[in-house]
């Protein structure tokens, strides 16, 4: 995986830190922490190289013993630099090019993608001079991880709290997929079908049934795909997710809806990855006005949908077929069953039961299945997840 500088300064979510590395370590990367003096006021160095595995520097005095720097060293070989929180203090010395420190030293010396994460107080962040830091920093090509809204140290509320740090290990996730120079466009001249989002069944004008589902595994499958040089079509139920760039997306709303779009879509493609969460029962009518309350019980009768998957396996000819399981018992037992039965190549199992894993959030822990046995991966960013799914996507083709 990639070798990561993790930049820390003196900032009060510097003790995030140790959960940015360890998510970061989990997720296979060799991580370096760079501290400033003030970072170690709010986390320990020991902290950092239990974590790291790897010894962590601060200062000139930490690089004595060899005649080619170490900050030099890891500036040259990093695929990237992480400073998080980044102050703002920081962020000027960035923006000006001061190297009164290791830490900014090595921001000058890499050749690396630069990432930095904002943490400060409310006033500091929407600061002209803040803002102005931060348009030059992009303009150099410095990625910036929005900070969030919330309650701050001083008290106050607002944006600029750092980002969250399984926030952050997506970001990195999705941003090494991106420049990674070896995803090379291996799935070029194949057309691939992705399913993602929630579906929604109207009761009537004004509700309706669906799920948690955010799309969010599903968005980031089709990124991974479109990077890899394929063509996607992304059949999206409910969702507030941004198009990924390269790929077309079809909006549906109801199960009936995406169903129509699956089958049209697939009959030209060369495979499709089944990953929305799609209802198995939609209301027999919908009232054409409101239901009103009433005061007895209130009984709808649900008819069951097409399973879109099931068509797609009975038609497939040898094209690749992806399915997701997201299951609450029996797991393996209940995925595999699915495997056999929709015709799948693989399925990917996760479980609600799997902290990490789930709706909403921007991790996964999952499991691939085929017919020749299981793959069980590490708690991963879904950036990280869908690039596995890829790379087994593209090891069927090959």
């Amino acid at each position: 995986m990639a070798c990561i500088i993790l930049g820390i300064t003196g900032s009060i979510a510097a003790y995030k830190a140790a959960d940015i590395a360890s998510a970061l370590v989990k997720s296979g990367h060799e991580v370096h922490c760079v501290c400033t003096a003030k970072a170690l006021e709010f986390v320990t160095a020991l902290t950092l190289h239990t974590i790291s595995r790897n010894p962590v520097f601060s200062s000139f005095e930490d690089e004595k013993a060899d005649w080619v720097p170490p900050h030099i060293q890891l500036a040259q070989r990093a695929d990237l630099l992480l400073v998080a929180p980044a102050t703002a203090n920081t962020l000027a010395k960035m923006a000006s090019g001061i190297a009164d420190n290791l830490l900014l030293t090595t921001y000058l010396s890499a050749r690396c993608p630069v990432a930095v994460a904002p943490a400060m107080d409310l006033d500091m962040f929407a600061h002209s001079a803040t803002q102005e830091n931060l348009r030059i920093l992009r303009s150099r090509g410095v990625r910036i991880v929005e900070p969030a809204e919330g309650e701050l140290a001083s008290g106050l509320s607002g944006k600029g709290r750092m980002a969250e740090p399984a926030e952050i290990a997506a970001y990195v996730g999705t941003l090494l997929a991106a420049e990674n120079p070896e995803k090379k466009k291996h799935l070029s001249g194949k057309r691939f079908v992705v399913t993602a989002g929630a579906t929604i069944e109207a009761i009537d004008p004004v509700r309706f049934i669906s799920n948690h589902s955010t799309g969010k595994m599903g968005y980031a499958i089709a990124e991974a795909l479109a990077r890899r040089g394929a063509e996607v079509v992304l059949i999206s139920g409910r969702t507030s997710l941004p198009t990924p760039t390269g790929v077309r997306r079809i909006d549906v709303l109801s199960a009936q809806e995406m169903y129509e779009a699956s089958v049209r879509e697939f009959a030209t493609a060369d495979g499709a990855v089944m990953c929305a969460a799609v209802a198995d029962y939609t209301p027999e009518e919908v009232a054409p006005t409101k239901l009103k309350k009433g005061d007895g019980e209130l009984t709808i009768r649900l008819k069951r949908t097409h399973d879109i998957a099931a068509e797609l396996g009975a038609h497939k000819a040898g094209r690749i077929l992806v399915g997701f399981a997201l299951e609450t018992d029996h797991e393996e037992a209940n995925a595999e069953g699915k495997l056999q039965r929709k015709n799948f190549d693989f399925i990917v199992l996760n479980s609600l039961r799997d902290a990490g894993a789930g709706f909403g959030v921007d991790t996964n822990k999952v499991t691939l299945i085929d017919r020749a046995g299981r793959e069980e991966l590490p708690l991963l960013s879904k950036a990280e997840t869908a690039e596995k799914i890829a790379d087994k996507i593209e090891s069927i083709l090959k």
